[in-house]
């Protein structure tokens, strides 16, 4: 092959070479110089008219998303930097209500609480309804009856579960005395004691597993079957299919239902609210209780929006830290194979 040939046809060697395609007919689409990106093309009538319509049908959630996330939480920054009441001008004073922060003694109370909390209701919580899903996937007749009761008391609004459990745990005639009281066990006011009146505060919060365990079965019923019986056909004992099969992939709800508890662990308030107002001796003062007591019974919103900046930044960097670490142990793949 001569060398002209090869610079006509694109042949090896041919450097200089930047049409694409068929150029005897001009219709080759040439290579953007210095190795630049190829412009982009406008968008057809149609496509405009596409875009105009997605976005006017997910304007409901842009204009919520808005109005009650972005604004809020610029505002929130904003008046963190001031001192303010509610009722007078903001005066700006910088980084000082996040040095007070850093500085009281009740924060770090409220944030001890609140970590306790945490650590302790959000592993059992995960139990439980782990539990109680195991329970729901039964293939029995009455399944849907089971799933219902089961269901149940997470409908129970938490104000109103609160003060059931100040009628349970009452040290005169509540049922849990009662119940102690068989095993010798002398009449105990639970909330009035500084040890006890968290540890019922996390066994009341058991009671709304009913959320996490449907999504846990949701999980359950996605694993295949097949899985199941082959294991079944090599002999696997249930704890070994559950350990095997169950759990690795079971572990993107489990990170899901994470999340979500964690979530609401750092956010406890109407149990505590309602039912010792942070006491006893400040062993229920969790952190969103500190913080509305700083917004609405002291008039320090400056400062309460200082302290509901740092949650969202402790949340976020939690949030990130358990996706990093989800990375380890989260299996996505349920395929059957």
């Amino acid at each position: 092959m001569s060398a002209s040939n090869a610079v006509a046809t694109g042949g090896p060697g041919t450097p200089g070479t930047a049409a694409v395609g068929d150029q005897s007919t001009g219709t080759g689409a040439r290579a953007p110089s210095g190795g630049g990106r190829p412009k982009r093309r406008p968008l057809t009538g149609r496509e405009k008219r596409n875009l105009r319509n997605g976005l006017l049908f997910i304007s409901p959630w842009i204009i919520g998303v808005a109005v009650f996330v972005i604004y809020p939480l610029i505002y929130s920054f904003v008046i963190s930097l001031t001192q303010y009441s509610g009722m007078q001008t903001p005066t700006f004073i910088g980084l000082q209500n996040y040095i007070s922060a850093f500085m009281d003694p009740m924060v770090r109370t409220s944030v001890g609480n609140t970590v306790y909390y945490m650590l302790l209701a959000v592993p059992v919580g995960m139990v439980v309804a782990l539990l109680l899903a195991i329970a729901m996937n039964r293939n029995v007749r009455e399944v849907a009856i089971y799933r219902t009761l089961l269901y149940l008391p997470s409908l129970i609004p938490m104000f109103a579960m609160s003060f059931i459990f100040i009628v349970f745990v009452n040290p005169q005639f509540g049922i849990v005395n009662q119940f102690l009281g068989l095993f010798g066990m002398p009449d105990t006011n639970l909330l009035g004691e500084p040890r006890y009146a968290k540890i019922v505060m996390i066994v009341m919060a058991q009671l709304g597993a009913g959320n996490a365990a449907l999504i846990y079965l949701a999980g359950l019923r996605n694993i295949p079957d097949t899985l199941y019986e082959a294991a079944r056909i090599d002999g696997a004992s249930r704890f070994r299919q559950f350990t095997a099969i169950t759990l690795p992939l079971l572990t993107p709800t489990i990170l899901f239902n994470l999340i979500t508890g964690v979530s609401g662990a750092m956010m406890v308030f109407t149990e505590a609210y309602i039912m010792t107002n942070g006491g006893p001796d400040n062993s229920t003062l969790f952190y969103m209780l500190y913080l509305y007591r700083n917004a609405f019974s002291y008039g320090q919103l400056g400062f309460a929006s200082a302290l509901a900046v740092l949650l969202f930044l402790f949340g976020m960097v939690l949030a990130g830290l358990i996706y990093w670490l989800s990375r380890r142990f989260v299996n996505y793949d349920v395929s059957a194979g």
